[in-house]
């Protein structure tokens, strides 16, 4: 959640900071209003309980000089005083109520260093890595290799479910397989701990990382129950910290693990209705690290660099972006994207994100850690290392033969 003291504070610098990342300005104006409208109460507040304390030692000074019935008549002013007191902080909590719904559909503030745009036509390419492979024959899509080989099934997936629902067989479902294993293995190279967590999580949980309420048209929601399938494992290992204080941060805490991913991709009509590019269900192997805020830019670049060098072993061609202001996350105060080169579609497409949150989740999830005698909140950070289906979509097209056979990257032999 934005800090409500900072945007208070300097309001006209941090709303501007927000509008390059959409923020309705009626929004902003909405909560301006508020700003003031609480500021009133609280001046009135402030005078109204002085001015009770004032009267409070007038009582016991007329009491102790024996005038009582001066005593009684400053009693009823001061009980005057506390019904227009109680009044005025009932306003005052409900304006704070209203403050802190609001915020929570407010995104985080892009960092000074993330270049500003529109959409994702401006991202700022860093750096391209690996050589695209060139085919002495026509290069086959992922869907028409899957079916010719027997590996991907979509027209069974539709019947047991709904479009954007694929079942896989044969070698692509042990290699689907392999990568999970390959990408925890990796991962747990880099010094990530693994972890297994729920695959539904309840609505606090949501909450936390900033799916809800903004978000909740994108998740499956369980009938009848306090329970969502979640969209990434970001979401339960950020909240397994939830509600907590930290006693001992002294190295960041990094965690990964593997999940299958449900969304509901209410925004993607028409887009990647072929293939297993955009589905309801993936899989997903996620990074997530909780540190101080002066370690998050270092492990930033961390999880940045345990991601590519995954696709680098897999022998994958991919460039790193940086993403602008209107391309950016809920959540995210920065962001890289690792896109990988796609021969099919003869572009780069989105593999991993990596996002520094700063204390945006940590102050809607109240997570904080020990900092001497203060409780501190904390940075949290999260990644894709890696969406499984899209490195198998990679690995089909990348390592296509021309009578139509897939060959395996020599660091998922074993696996398999």
């Amino acid at each position: 959640m934005i800090d409500l003291k900072l945007l208070e504070k300097d309001f006209e610098n941090i709303a501007n900071r927000l509008k390059l990342k959409g923020v309705d300005e009626k929004n902003l104006e909405e909560i301006k209003n508020l700003f003031k409208e609480k500021k009133e109460i609280k001046t009135k507040l402030d005078k109204l309980l002085e001015q009770r304390n004032t009267l409070s030692k007038q009582i016991g000074n007329l009491m102790k000089n024996g005038e009582k019935e001066k005593a009684q008549e400053v009693k009823k002013e001061v009980s005057a005083l506390k019904e227009q007191i109680s009044e005025l902080e009932n306003k005052l909590k409900a304006l704070e109520e209203s403050l802190n719904q609001k915020a929570l559909v407010i995104p985080n503030i892009p960092d000074e260093d993330v270049p500003v745009g529109k959409d994702e036509d401006e991202n700022v390419e860093i750096k391209r890595v690996g050589d695209i492979p060139k085919f002495d024959f026509e290069a086959k899509p992922h869907d028409e290799l899957g079916e010719k080989l027997d590996w991907l099934d979509f027209v069974r997936g539709v019947k047991l479910a709904k479009s954007r629902f694929t079942v896989m067989k044969k070698d692509a479902a042990r290699l689907e397989r392999a990568l999970i294993n390959f990408f925890l293995d990796h991962n747990r190279e880099w010094g990530f701990e693994e972890v297994y967590v729920p695959f539904m999580v309840n609505k606090e949980t949501m909450t936390g990382t900033g799916q809800l309420p903004k978000f909740e048209e994108d998740l499956f929601k369980i009938e009848d129950e306090n329970l969502y399938l979640i969209p990434t494992a970001e979401v339960p290992l950020t909240n397994l910290f939830r509600d907590e204080i930290i006693m001992d941060l002294d190295k960041p805490i990094k965690l990964t693990a593997y999940t299958p991913c449900f969304r509901k991709e209410a925004g993607s009509y028409g887009k990647d209705t072929k293939g297993i590019i955009r589905q309801h269900q993936f899989d997903k192997v996620e990074l997530v690290a909780i540190t101080k805020p002066e370690e998050s830019d270092k492990m930033f670049e961390e999880m940045v660099a345990c991601a590519a060098n995954a696709l680098e072993k897999l022998g994958l061609p991919y460039r790193e972006l940086m993403l602008c202001t209107g391309d950016l996350g809920f959540s995210a105060a920065k962001t890289i994207d690792l896109e990988v080169w796609i021969p099919s579609q003869n572009r780069y497409r989105e593999i991993s994100s990596i996002s520094n949150t700063r204390d945006f989740q940590a102050r809607r999830a109240k997570i904080r850690y020990k900092d001497g005698k203060k409780n501190r909140l904390v940075h949290t950070l999260n990644g894709s290392s890696l969406a499984v289906g899209r490195a198998l979509v990679a690995i089909m097209e990348n390592y296509q033969t021309k009578d139509g056979n897939i060959k395996i990257p020599n660091i998922l032999k074993n696996y398999l």
